[in-house]
């Protein structure tokens, strides 16, 4: 079997392998949060005066309908994972096989349940009026292809299992180019507006999940199933179930909490929401090295368990705190001397561009609990500890809601009470991470559960 494109990190130097396999996932994760800055700037300036704010509104809530599917999508990475570091190749096969029928079933489904609900959800998040039009419709537009999304996450979820983070990587780059030139074509140009930018973003979506299936298949050999691969295994199903649904739960729970928390942001003025989107937009591309990292963590993690070598999951994990550690006190310096330039870029209002600098100035500190979270609950996942994913994920709910509910209201804080609530939210989940590992009770049922 010719493994050109696949990687076994149950050899050799753990921090390199780490390093190695992040850094492709890496750069198509900032390219992917540069096209999103570049969408957010193209509509921020010709979308019209509530383009942004709109967008930034449903973002968590596209989030949410995305999760399951993303969580489904991790489920089958970890059975892939672990299979594969036992040397059972015949029975990856058979999950990447069955993987077809989870992904339509949850593509599906949450692609009709969000078009449906859409206007509901919105009402409930209290979008204000003259944001409304422009956030039902690009809520519908990209929720509504949905199954798109499920397709690129379990492709991608499947190859990265498999030590291949090379290949997502091309598709995502390729797709993010055609994403900004439609976006300047449709909003722009043909002053398409909102529409226009979910328009280009579906398109990209559906360019970036046919390359990587077409191209994955011929390239990798555990795609290149037979039709026996492809008989339904409810054993399969069900691990990926009792895997993925809580994934899929805990990203819907911390989606729903940023739900939340965007309807206190809405009711502020729209400088806070212009503000507030704006450092959402720059957090999420410094979440992309740990979100990377984390990612790696976890096949790593999920490899060494099937090949049953804990010590390098151990070791592995401890040297993955020492990046985030020193990435956590770069970006605290970046935030600190350049958050004001780096909002201007996104909006031209300058009480907005104030807001969001304080606001960097806020959460930065709090950037190695985030990173703890990344590389723990990587740790975990790879390990098939998935009753703790549902477990951190209510426990990021409750954070985001009391916190908000109590600082919001407190005098002197007020919206600033937002930016706190991400920070204080990050710290106790991180470190609730941190004690679910050390506790160890995951060791002693990882090989019966999931091998």
């Amino acid at each position: 079997m010719n493994k050109r494109y696949v990687t076994d990190m149950t050899e050799g130097n753990e921090l390199l392998l780490l390093i190695k396999f992040t850094i492709p996932m890496l750069f198509g994760n900032l390219f992917q949060q540069f096209y999103n800055m570049a969408d957010t700037i193209i509509v921020g300036h010709y979308g019209g005066k509530y383009g942004m704010p709109a967008i930034g509104a449903v973002g968590s809530v596209n989030f949410l309908f995305f999760s399951l599917c993303m969580g489904m999508g991790a489920g089958v990475g970890i059975m892939i994972s672990q299979h594969f570091g036992a040397g059972k190749d015949d029975y990856v096969k058979k999950i990447v096989g069955n993987s077809i029928y989870i992904t339509l079933v949850a593509g599906l489904l949450m692609s009709i349940i969000s078009v449906t609900l859409a206007e509901p959800i919105l009402n409930i998040m209290k979008i204000p009026d003259e944001c409304m039009p422009d956030a039902l419709t690009y809520m519908r537009v990209v929720c509504g292809a949905t199954i798109l999304v499920a397709g690129y996450n379990m492709i991608s979820s499947i190859l990265r299992a498999l030590g291949d983070s090379r290949t997502p990587l091309i598709f995502l780059v390729v797709a993010c180019l055609i994403n900004i030139v439609l976006d300047l074509i449709t909003v722009k140009w043909l002053g398409m507006g909102v529409l226009g930018a979910a328009l280009a973003t579906v398109i990209s979506q559906t360019i970036a999940m046919i390359g990587s299936i077409v191209v994955g298949i011929r390239i990798n050999p555990y795609l290149q199933i037979e039709k026996r691969h492809r008989e339904v295994d409810t054993d399969i199903i069900d691990n990926a179930i009792r895997l993925g649904v809580p994934l899929a739960l805990q990203n819907a729970l911390i989606a729903f909490s940023c739900v939340a928390l965007q309807t206190v942001v809405n009711g502020f003025k729209s400088d806070v929401m212009t503000a507030y989107t704006a450092t959402g937009r720059i957090e999420q591309l410094v979440q992309q090295p740990l979100g990377s990292l984390g990612t790696a963590v976890s096949t790593f993690t999920g490899q060494n368990t099937g090949a049953k070598k804990l010590n390098r999951v151990k070791s592995g994990c401890i040297k993955s705190v020492a990046l985030i550690a020193a990435f956590s006190v770069l970006m605290v310096i970046v935030m600190f001397t350049q958050g004001e330039n780096i909002i201007r870029l996104f909006t031209p209002n300058e009480n907005a561009i104030k807001i969001g600098a304080k606001g960097l100035k806020i959460t930065s500190m709090f950037y190695f609990f985030l990173g703890l979270i990344y590389v723990f609950r990587g740790t975990l996942n790879g390990v098939g500890d998935a009753a703790f994913a549902l477990i951190n994920g209510i426990l990021e709910v409750v954070g985001r809601l009391g916190f908000a509910a109590i600082l919001v209201s407190i005098s002197g804080i007020g919206m600033w009470g937002c930016w706190y609530t991400n920070g204080l939210t990050w710290a106790i989940t991180g470190i609730g991470c941190v004690l679910r590992y050390m506790k160890g009770s995951w060791r002693k049922r990882i090989f019966n559960e999931v091998l």
